[in-house]
């Protein structure tokens, strides 16, 4: 009789030792999934520096790991153009180190700020280049006719500078679109026009294949802006390029849910495609980093969205039809 109770005491042991491995599997597994999942690189060491517990997140920033001041709890390191926060957590048994990608977050910071100083400057600077803006118009009935084309030049580099204060205005409070139909040929009315400011060292060509007889939906000074700044952007690239002679291409075409105006230019090639639409950075020899930005900010504004063409040097940007 104790010979069964005992066999049954073992096997009752034994059933409760195998459940306990089998929930102890499963929370393994679940506590493996959930590390896996973590957005966060993590870093468990043992006593003795080695890896005890590694996901894939960290596996993948090796090289970051050896950049680490471990006497540090807490540091912000940059690598492969991100900015990580470590956290280093040391106990007599391990060490946990875990890694997150901060880098959104520290730019809409830096943008912040940067947005802030440029929209008092611009506020600043906006009165006294109005009144330059008005004595030079004042200038240019006034002077002998060999000095005019000097003080049209005036008027171009000034009409620059609005341009860029009204950018930095519109970007730092925001983008809000008042839509209504519009002519295609009021806009190349603007884009010529636009291009008779610019100030050419070259022999520039502006080809503009647009249907007079076709509208637009949007707000039409915003458009203004954005179909002006790549315009621009077009016209800054074959003033660096080494040719003597260039020329923009604008055409529209359409499709059943947009309106898609194509801007292409014979200028240097987009060195940094990746910073293209970030704000404050530009790839050209002048600029201010807001153009393309903005634009960007208001074709979304719009429903649309603004594609760099591969196969040529340009863009193609989409405007939704009208509901």
């Amino acid at each position: 009789m104790d010979k069964e109770i005992t066999l049954d005491g073992l096997e009752q042991i034994i059933a409760s030792t195998y459940a306990a491995e089998q929930e102890f599997k499963q929370m393994k597994l679940i506590m493996d999934q959930v590390i896996e999942f973590l957005p966060t690189a993590l870093w468990v060491l043992d006593g003795e520096n080695n890896f005890f517990v590694l996901n894939n997140e960290a596996k993948s920033l090796s090289c970051l790991f050896d950049k680490l001041d471990r006497t540090k709890k807490t540091q912000e390191v940059d690598h492969n153009d991100k900015i990580y926060l470590i956290k280093i957590n040391p106990n007599e048994n391990n060490t946990i180190i875990t890694a997150i990608d901060i880098t959104e977050q520290k730019r809409s910071e830096r943008l912040a700020a940067m947005g802030q100083v440029s929209a008092h400057l611009a506020h600043e600077i906006r009165n006294p280049i109005g009144s330059i803006s008005i004595l030079a118009s004042t200038l240019l009935g006034r002077v002998e006719t060999k000095n005019k084309l000097l003080v049209m030049e005036i008027k171009k580099s000034i009409y620059r500078v609005e341009r860029i204060i009204k950018s930095t205005l519109l970007f730092t409070k925001g983008v809000t679109a008042n839509k209504k139909r519009f002519s295609l040929l009021e806009l190349e009315d603007e884009m010529e026009s636009s291009f008779e400011f610019y100030s050419l060292s070259k022999d520039i060509e502006l080809d503009i294949d647009f249907s007079h007889d076709k509208e637009l939906f949007g707000d039409f000074d915003l458009l203004s802006i954005v179909f002006q700044n790549f315009l621009y952007n077009g016209l800054d690239a074959i003033e660096e390029d080494d040719e003597k002679e260039g020329i923009v291409t604008i055409s529209h075409d359409s499709n059943n849910e947009f309106d898609i105006i194509t801007i292409k230019d014979s200028g240097v090639p987009i060195e940094n495609k990746n910073i293209l639409f970030e704000p404050f950075k530009t790839t050209k020899l002048q600029g201010h980093g807001l153009g393309l930005a903005l634009s960007l900010e208001i074709i979304k504004a719009h429903g649309g969205k603004v594609e760099l063409l591969k196969e040529t040097k340009g863009f193609s940007i989409y405007l939704r039809k009208e509901v």
